[in-house]
């Protein structure tokens, strides 16, 4: 066996002139910094399973370890593939590898494995991981011909926790299956590996170089990969390690109950107190701009003129709670799709729009007429620093429209979902230890831009969005909501598809 030490490094690899070429990698440690798949498998375990299939997987993962290192890679990865997928839907398992694993996936990539991988003109990766975790980031994001990994043991369309023959991709195994996919006979161009275990199929390539370990290393930056992540979904805000995931476990109980308190607040006190409130209980809100005064009512209870409309970029379904805490008066909202759940705890008002046109034109006027109003033309959430495409319906309305750039900050967990219950959505933002949202108000539109002034409904809600992006430093996009659910989701958000596709190339300049 070639000594490990003696192979050249990735640094060492030209990347010029290899568009005919054809590179095989592994993945752990090689196309990834990070050689440890425990945190893939988490992610995988919570986000399908919930908290006690990750305390399982963090209970089992000390065995895994021993395994690993005094027994056999194979087998210690076995214990994590049974403790992270044993009896769960396999459709659960392509709906995480599809909305969630991609977006930690892309923020760990090697700098200098991407470097090689991505001059290549075919690009095949051989890993231990579950072929079916990984297929979808390293198709759709990383542009791979070919994926060959462990495939699941499926049983009534549940994986058992065990895998099929020939086991968990590693050692030779790995070289037969490439010899297997190009032929006996066939040569890949590159190998590229990090380990001993590698050596095999590595040997089976015209060069081979290997991926030294350095965390410190820093990732491939966003603008480096061949298509933006836009879209995605899952609970967790950072990659769990062992650690993180045992506090996440820890934490998950004190959370519920701090979410419930700071609910409780937002909901029965006075909403010129909840600001305050907030603060005391943890939840820190910034407030910019100058906002206008309320509107005046005539002498007969009704507003001289009408009502403001608050133009928001849309980050979680309490984007309307947080804009009338900074404003200290509640502001009715209207919404696209929000739980029971989260209707009947919400402090301010909320009409559903019945996506008619012509009836949600009608009451958000009516609306207006008794006074301000909050809307997030976007439709719906977008966690990433882009504005998903405003519907100019809102622009048709009034003229009195007054921009707000809204952002928030958790260090948990997500407030947003597109696969699972909305109705915790509140919950899962108010559990993290000290969540944050900053309200900007801007300027209201000149009159000289609004629709009373000849300029088209879609003008106008370019304008907004275009202003709301610069304020934010995001990028606007042509998205909508149907894209999201079709990417993250398989469905439209009302109608299930069997083959969700991403439009591409929907990103565009402000």
């Amino acid at each position: 066996m070639v000594n490990i030490h003696n192979i050249a490094t990735v640094e060492q690899c030209p990347s010029i002139g290899r568009e005919k070429h054809t590179v095989v990698a592994d993945m752990d440690g090689t196309l990834l910094r990070g050689r440890s798949s425990f945190p893939y498998f988490a992610l995988l375990a919570f986000e399908a399973g919930g908290v006690f299939r990750l305390l399982f997987l963090l209970l089992a993962a000390p065995l895994a370890g021993i395994l690993y290192y005094f027994v056999s890679e194979s087998a210690g990865i076995q214990v994590l593939i049974f403790a992270s997928c044993a009896g769960m839907r396999v459709g659960d398992i392509e709906s995480v590898a599809r909305a969630v694993l991609p977006k930690f996936y892309s923020g760990d990539l090697h700098p200098e494995s991407w470097r090689v991988f991505s001059s290549c003109g075919k690009r095949c990766v051989l890993t231990a991981n579950p072929r079916i975790m990984v297929e979808a980031f390293l198709k759709d994001i990383l542009g791979a011909d070919m994926v060959l990994g462990t495939e699941l043991s499926i049983y009534k369309g549940r994986a058992t926790g065990f895998v099929r023959s020939p086991g968990v991709l590693v050692g030779k195994k790995k070289e037969q299956a490439l010899r297997k996919a190009f032929g006996e006979e066939a040569q890949p161009d590159i190998g590229l590996g990090d380990r001993h275990t590698d050596l095999p199929f590595m040997a089976a390539c015209k060069e081979s170089y290997i991926v030294p370990p350095k965390p410190e290393v820093r990732a491939v930056t966003i603008d480096k990969l061949p298509k933006p992540i836009i879209f995605h979904d899952g609970r967790l805000v950072e990659k769990p390690t062992p650690i993180t995931a045992l506090l996440i476990i820890l934490w998950i109980p004190i959370g519920f109950v701090l979410a419930c308190l700071r609910i409780a607040a937002g909901s029965l006190l006075p909403m010129p107190v909840v600001y305050y409130a907030f603060w005391a209980l943890g939840v820190r809100v910034t407030v910019k701009g100058t906002p206008p005064p309320p509107v005046k009512k005539s002498g007969a209870g009704q507003p001289s003129s009408s009502g403001v409309l608050f133009v928001c970029s849309h980050r979680t379904l309490l984007d309307p709670i947080f804009l009338s805490t900074a404003l200290g008066r509640p502001i009715p909202a209207v919404t696209y799709s929000v739980s029971r759940l989260s209707e009947i705890i919400s402090p301010i008002k909320t009409v559903r729009l019945s996506r008619d046109r012509a009836t949600d034109a009608s009451m958000i006027k009516k609306l207006l007429q008794e006074g301000d109003l909050a809307i997030c033309p976007e439709g719906t959430t977008c966690r990433e620093p882009f504005l998903l495409r405003f519907s100019a319906l809102f622009a048709e309305l009034t003229d009195q429209l007054v921009p707000v750039a809204m952002v928030n900050r958790m260090s948990m967990f997500h407030g947003t979902t597109a696969r699972g219950w909305k109705g915790m959505d509140p919950f899962y933002f108010f559990m993290n230890p000290s969540p944050a949202y900053e309200v900007t108000f801007l300027n209201k539109l000149p009159e000289e831009l609004t629709r009373g002034s000849g300029k088209s409904s879609h003008e106008v809600a370019n304008y907004i969005q275009r202003v709301i992006a610069a304020t934010l430093s995001y990028e606007c996009t042509s998205f909508t909501r149907k894209d999201k659910y079709r990417a993250l989701a398989g469905n439209d958000g009302t109608v299930p598809e069997k083959k969700p596709k991403l439009p591409a190339d929907k990103v565009m300049g402000c």
